[in-house]
């Protein structure tokens, strides 16, 4: 199988709800029919009976307790669906849509919670069809009472899961998490200064330009490695023409060949892109960023007007912007064990990252003190703790800053406010007290 079909065939399975209940089904024919023979070789062995063992129910009885757990997990099923397509409205509509595939339809806590029911469902329904007949199976009614007692515990603990994982804090940290985790994947080297954001390879005019032909679509990821033995293969260099997260339409360039490159079958050289309709985190690390700014702005926008939520993403995009700031960016260049080079892939720069960290919610948040503050806070902290080569841009964004406050505040007591960097964007009563400090502050010399 090619790699793009593995790559979205794995990013299908991840984000797909139906297929845990689908292996409970499986599953359940296996346990049932091992408890059926267990219960047969009890009862012909004579170690219970129908009266003493285990809850010693009749036949009425154990039809009661049976019908009553496929009730209970029907509920529990038609609740859990129910308040999924809530949460995926809520979600989308207070949040961002992008969370939706990357975040909550691949939930595993959600998907075996849902798997669970469907299982004994399934268990206790093939228990009720053995009860024809006048001999109650104790062991497997037994077994039977038990997984509804769990499905009553799991149903319970999805209600206070959900409750958990659908606050604005939940899920900008996962968010933050998956961000940190595909930044340390596509930079794995520590920055140690300003580099050249050029290709070190020569100036030269490709041998052959592959196009882009197919369904148009969003560039999701792509085969590294396998590009890279590929040049090796071939004496040559592969250079990947758009970046990750990019829309190609068809006809557009995907790749320019270098040398032997140039001998390398257009097929193969497809078959190392996944393309699909929505972008994903696994070789995107400017998505995070976006879906954090989209949750912040949202939360910023006069219908939701919950700056404090706004706040919450931006604890994470300091994270993020931490993160990106110690490593080195624009890794253009990925070379093959011998050290030469074979793959050019672009990839966004310590200054696309700052943008697209700051810009919008500058602008969407001038008229939130607590935001103008968390920011300062943010770009004031980086300063702090990032190599100096990484201060220009962030001196740039306080610059801009300050001109956003002047303009947007009509009160110098509003404007020394907002100059002040508070992590909590409005916190504790020193903030105020150095604020009162600067109420003839006209022109941001706090900054200084």
């Amino acid at each position: 199988m090619r790699w793009n079909r593995k790559y979205m065939l794995k990013s299908y399975i991840r984000a797909s709800l139906w297929l845990v209940p689908f292996f409970a089904v499986v599953l359940h024919l296996v346990a049932s029919r091992n408890t059926q023979r267990i219960d047969d070789w009890l009862m012909r062995t004579g170690r219970i009976d129908e009266t003493t063992a285990f809850f010693g129910l009749s036949i009425a009885g154990a039809q009661s307790l049976l019908e009553t757990i496929v009730t209970a997990n029907l509920s529990f099923l038609v609740f859990t669906f129910g308040s999924l397509l809530v949460a995926i409205q809520v979600a989308g509509g207070q949040y961002t849509p992008r969370i939706i595939a990357t975040i909550l339809l691949r939930n595993n806590a959600i998907r075996f919670t849902v798997g669970y029911f469907v299982f004994d469902l399934l268990f206790t329904l093939r228990g009720l069809t053995r009860m024809s007949g006048e001999v109650v199976p104790q062991f497997f009614i037994f077994i039977a009472g038990l997984l509804g007692l769990i499905s009553v515990v799991v149903f319970l603990f999805l209600i206070d899961y959900a409750a958990r994982f659908l606050r604005p804090v939940s899920i900008v940290q996962q968010v933050g998490e998956s961000g940190i985790a595909v930044i340390k994947n596509i930079y794995p080297e520590s920055t140690t200064g300003p580099r050249s954001s050029e290709p070190s390879r020569k100036s030269e005019s490709p041998e052959r330009t592959v196009a882009y032909v197919g369904t148009s679509g969003i560039v999701l990821a792509l085969d590294l490695v396998g590009l890279v033995a590929q040049a090796r293969h071939a004496n040559g260099i592969i250079e990947f023409v758009p970046q990750t997260g990019d829309f190609v339409s068809v006809g557009e360039p995907l790749f320019r060949l270098y040398s032997g490159a140039s001998a390398i079958d257009d097929k193969q050289l497809r078959a190392a892109v996944a393309f699909g309709s929505e972008r994903t985190l696994d070789q995107d690390p400017t998505f995070a960023f976006r879906i954090l700014v989209d949750i912040a702005i949202k939360a910023l926008s006069p219908a939701i007007n919950d700056p404090t939520t706004a706040v919450l993403a931006i604890d994470q995009l300091h994270r993020l912007l931490r993160m990106v700031g110690l490593r080195h960016v624009s890794r253009e260049e990925f070379h093959d064990a011998d050290g030469e080079l074979r793959l050019v892939f672009r990839t966004p720069n310590w200054e696309d990252f700052v943008h697209l960290a700051c810009t919008e919610i500058r602008h969407c948040g001038a008229g939130s003190v607590q935001v103008m503050r968390r920011v300062r806070s943010m770009l004031g902290n980086l300063m702090d703790t990032l190599p100096q080569h990484r201060h220009a841009e962030l001196r740039k964004q306080l610059d801009l800053l300050n001109r956003e406050i002047e303009g947007h505040y009509q009160y110098a007591e509003d404007r020394a406010l907002a100059r002040i960097p508070d992590p909590q964007g409005l916190g504790g009563a020193v903030g105020m007290q150095a604020a009162n400090g600067m109420q003839t502050d006209e022109g941001g010399e706090r900054d200084k």
